[in-house]
């Protein structure tokens, strides 16, 4: 596979992440997305507090010189989780899997967080490839699919 590299979202990265994160397949099977994904002026604001936010991390994934998603670690209820998004059309090649292990290169933090829908078997076998490890499941609200879902919570223990 080509040569990836991780690198702080730019400006310009704006208009691809937006079509990105607003693919109708994507947002249902990621499930937790923005109330509503379509909404451009809601992803410049939300992306404008997420970058804002020195506790916040957000990482393009370039591949080839194309941007094929984002990966960050952001901190939630007191511990930092790691979150990621992945263009549809680079789906299954093993793009997230590489990703997480580059951020986890630089990451220090231990334990860390992670969540997915639990029927979203490609982002829970991505995690667990990582060494995160299954800690429970919660069933709340998912906005992408306009209902109460399952997701399953993963932590990455200590170094």
């Amino acid at each position: 596979m080509a040569d990836m590299v991780l690198r702080p979202v730019a400006r310009e990265d704006m208009e691809t992440i937006f079509l990105q994160m607003s693919d109708p397949e994507s947002v249902r099977m990621a499930a937790f997305t923005a109330e509503d994904p379509g909404d451009r002026q809601g992803f410049e604001d939300h992306m404008e507090k997420v970058l804002s936010n020195p506790a916040n991390t957000l990482l393009a994934i370039e591949l080839e010189g194309r941007v094929v998603g984002t990966i960050g670690s952001y901190p939630f209820e007191g511990r930092t989780e790691v979150t990621y998004w992945i263009d549809r059309n680079s789906w299954g090649q093993g793009i997230a899997t590489r990703a997480l292990a580059l951020l986890l290169q630089d990451l220090p933090t231990r334990p860390l967080g992670a969540r997915a829908a639990s029927d979203n078997a490609a982002s829970l076998r991505v995690l667990e490839k990582a060494g995160f490890r299954v800690i429970g499941t919660a069933v709340s609200f998912a906005p992408g699919r306009g209902a109460e879902v399952e997701e399953t919570i993963l932590e990455l223990g200590r170094r």
